[in-house]
């Protein structure tokens, strides 16, 4: 690819910038949903909605970033995303409420998987796995932002003005600056993507993301009723622990290209799940709010590295194919997020609340044991 057609820095403060309002969107309803239903506003649909949508984009984004370049996609992701936050701030229906949902879910999946596979493509294997963490890293600045906004001011309709209007100066830069070419003609199209089906080390990537995804929206959803129902902490002071959570990520994440360096890919990942599992038996055995924040930022630190890592080495093993075959990764990866979640939900639902550690645990043993050998198979896979 010839890097000459754009700019590296450009190109890459724009998928930092489409990286972070994938993180608002993946928080976007967590803020806003009493202040939605106070309306008088049915509000149970709207998380499914959004997951639906996230699905939706995350299906699209793959083949059509292949075929046809970035920069149209990222334009046009961006303004389903900004539609998305315009429809919260001024729905008169239920229906456009769900709309307007949908379409923030849309563009924030496809913004996602398109940031990935964009840094993925414009650097090598030397520079990739930094850049990926970096780029994972404003994930929780945008998550984050979002957040305290709406922890500081009262007015849900003021963050939502603020991030719009963010976000629209960046879809004016997405227009002036050059994004990497579609691939070669002959690389895409339906057989090169069932092809890639055949490649144990992308299934293998795919199945660590499985359980990451997974932990990450059972300790998403479930942590709060968790720490309340098992008498801990009152509701506010549990909700706060999520925000721990993302701290520990981010923190994470900023070091993880030095960690790397010095321990490379596999004792990087044992690492960092090690923390995570320490952060797990905090979670169950302690007893006090100390305890409880401390174990979620230890448990974000230590997932911190997975997506970073396995989607910098999907784009990197599948050059010519990097939309496609993250599409197919972090399709993998939603697919575990569903299943652990009924899976804990099915559990709490029998008052079984101290399995929510367990699911976690397992989880983290369960990659322990994926990564090596995605990683084994990912070398001898080289494209």
């Amino acid at each position: 690819m010839n890097k000459k057609q754009y700019n590296t820095t450009a190109v890459f403060v724009a998928a930092c910038a489409g990286m972070a309002f994938f993180g608002m969107t993946m928080l976007s309803l967590g803020p806003l949903l009493g202040r939605i239903a106070e309306l008088g506003v049915n509000a149970t649909a709207l998380p499914s909605t959004l997951t639906i949508g996230i699905i939706i984009g995350t299906l699209l984004f793959g083949p059509i970033v292949d075929k046809f370049g970035y920069k149209g996609l990222t334009i046009g992701s961006s303004l389903l995303a900004l539609a998305g936050l315009l429809g919260l701030n001024f729905f008169a229906t239920d229906a456009l409420l769900l709309g307007s949902i949908c379409s923030l879910g849309i563009g924030g999946g496809i913004l996602n998987g398109l940031t990935n596979a964009l840094v993925a493509d414009i650097f090598d294997d030397s520079k990739r796995g930094t850049h990926m963490s970096i780029l994972g890293a404003f994930y929780c600045i945008g998550a984050l932002t979002w957040t305290l906004l709406n922890y500081f001011i009262a007015d849900y309709h003021i963050p939502l003005y603020a991030m719009s209007v963010i976000m629209g100066c960046f879809i004016v830069y997405f227009c002036f600056i050059s994004f990497p070419k579609a691939k070669p003609a002959d690389q895409v199209g339906m057989k090169q993507t069932l092809g890639l089906f055949k490649y144990p080390a992308l299934l293998a990537f795919g199945l660590v993301l499985f359980f990451q995804s997974g932990l990450e929206g059972a300790s998403g959803d479930f942590t709060v009723l968790f720490l309340t129902d098992t008498g801990r902490m009152d509701t506010t002071a549990a909700t706060l622990a999520m925000t721990w959570f993302t701290i520990g990520m981010l923190a994470g994440r900023l070091i993880l290209g030095k960690v790397m360096a010095a321990l490379k890919d596999v004792g990087t990942f044992y690492l960092y799940l090690s923390v995570a599992l320490v952060g797990v038996a905090l979670l169950a055995f302690g007893h006090s709010t100390v305890f409880a924040y401390t174990a979620m930022a230890m448990l974000g630190f230590g997932v911190g590295a997975t997506f970073p890592v396995v989607l910098g080495h999907v784009g990197g093993i599948f050059r010519s194919q990097s939309g496609t075959a993250i599409s197919i990764a972090v399709l993998i990866a939603l697919v575990g997020q569903f299943t652990l979640k009924k899976l804990t939900g099915v559990a709490f639902n029998a008052g079984m609340y101290n399995t929510l550690p367990i699911i976690l645990a397992v989880a983290i043993v369960a990659m322990m044991f994926t990564v090596p050998l995605a990683i084994s198979l990912g070398n001898k896979t080289k494209r």
